[in-house]
């Protein structure tokens, strides 16, 4: 099986003997306590489940700008994007070297992990300005993911932390929320040795259907893993559990049996398009992929990104060698009128935009509200029953 990324074993750092984990949570309730944000949140979710193997906690000044800067740590591990837990008010932790860091994404703030501090320093407004800049490519305002980064704080406390909880993500999805550990276990047990990952933060229509079949085709692979993005999204995006069902009802239907592991992950959505694609590729090789699907503006947002900089990400800034999963690049793909079958548009230079079966985001949100049948061609009748369902009740619920 491919190995994980910087390391000959994965390194989930959720604190997995019970007895060790209920005496770190007595240990907590002594220590000083830092209520954090969803984003250091969902970092030591990632951390706990082996996603961010090989690293052992948050990183500090130096390194949160060398990764920035240029994609590796001061001694030189790759890594794409900075792994920090910012905070605005650190009163409560000076001094100390070990905290106890509460869960903001539950009612009453459990310990989600305890840290040992290895220093508190503070960004200037240069240095976060430079980290957002390298990061999502932009300043602006209007980027979701630099406005939520910006909010974060400008204390970094860094040093190891020993996960004991993956927040809501193990009680809200119990049925798709999987540990990298526990894919690759999966992968094993099903004796695949070639699995290409589909990443999604949306639902998945006829299009994204047919490109996981065709990159399972191209790359002769044994299964694929469609890995669903499970935590917080910028508004007007789809929540998880609608897409988890939409989903799974495509796989159930329209694909072979035994041949889709459908899972997702507890991480917030950064919208930091190529070095968030990077990003993912690292999760998806801990996870035990051999490839991965990197589509058009993959993690992108409104039109901060060119349709394929997620794409040259890899072979202009990512040295050679630095991952050893495998890049499936896809053009965007819809459904011909010409061929009767969805293609990617880069292998039918004949087809003029009115060939495709296409419609925008709006226009799906505007039917399904309207309770108006996607095309057979762009859904699957099943996924937009499901879509529908969610839209009309959203319709309702704006109107009351």
């Amino acid at each position: 099986m491919i190995k994980p990324h910087g390391s000959e074993k994965l390194k989930p750092l959720y604190v997995e003997d019970d007895l060790r984990r209920q005496n770190l949570i007595k240990e907590s309730e002594s220590l000083p306590a830092l209520l954090i944000n969803s984003a250091a949140a969902a970092n030591a979710v990632m951390l706990g489940a082996g996603y961010f193997t090989p690293l052992n906690g948050y990183m500090n000044i130096t390194d949160s700008l060398t990764v920035a800067e240029k994609m590796h740590t001061a001694s030189g591990l790759f890594w794409p994007i900075p792994c920090m837990n910012l905070a605005h008010d650190i009163d409560q932790i000076k001094g100390a070297k070990r905290i106890a860091l509460k869960d903001p994404n539950i009612t009453g703030n459990p310990v989600i992990a305890i840290q040992t501090v290895k220093a508190i320093e503070t960004l200037s407004d240069v240095q976060l300005d430079r980290i957002a800049e390298k990061v999502f490519g932009s300043l602006s305002t209007d980027h979701p993911g630099v406005t939520t980064f910006r909010k974060l704080g400008k204390h970094v406390i860094s040093g190891p932390i020993e996960v004991l909880s993956y927040s809501y993500f193990a009680r809200d999805f119990p049925e798709t929320f999987r540990t990298a550990t526990e894919i690759r276990e999966s992968i094993k047990n099903k004796g695949w040795n070639r699995v290409v990952a589909f990443q999604t933060r949306n639902p998945m229509h006829r299009a994204h259907e047919e490109l996981c079949k065709m990159a399972m085709e191209s790359i002769h692979a044994d299964g694929v893993l469609i890995h669903m993005l499970l935590g917080k999204l910028k508004p007007g995006d789809i929540p998880a559990e609608v897409r988890d069902a939409a989903i799974r009802k495509m796989v159930e239907l329209y694909f072979p049996p035994d041949t889709v592991m459908v899972t997702g992950y507890g991480f917030d959505m950064l919208y930091a398009g190529p070095r968030e694609a990077v990003l993912h590729a690292v999760f998806r090789q801990n996870a035990g992929c051999t490839h991965f699907i990197v589509g058009r503006d993959h993690a992108g947002v409104g039109s901060f990104y060119g349709p394929f900089d997620a794409q040259k990400i890899f072979s202009s800034e990512v040295p050679e060698g630095a991952l050893e999963i495998k890049i499936f690049n896809a053009d965007h793909t819809a459904y011909s009128r010409k061929l009767n079958r969805v293609v990617m548009m880069c292998d039918v230079p004949d087809h003029t935009p009115e060939d495709f079966v296409m419609l925008s985001g709006t226009r799906v949100r505007d039917m399904l509200a309207a309770g108006q049948a996607l095309p057979l061609e762009f859904a699957r009748p099943e996924v937009a029953e499901i879509l529908m369902r969610y839209y009309q009740q959203e319709t309702a619920a704006k109107a009351e």
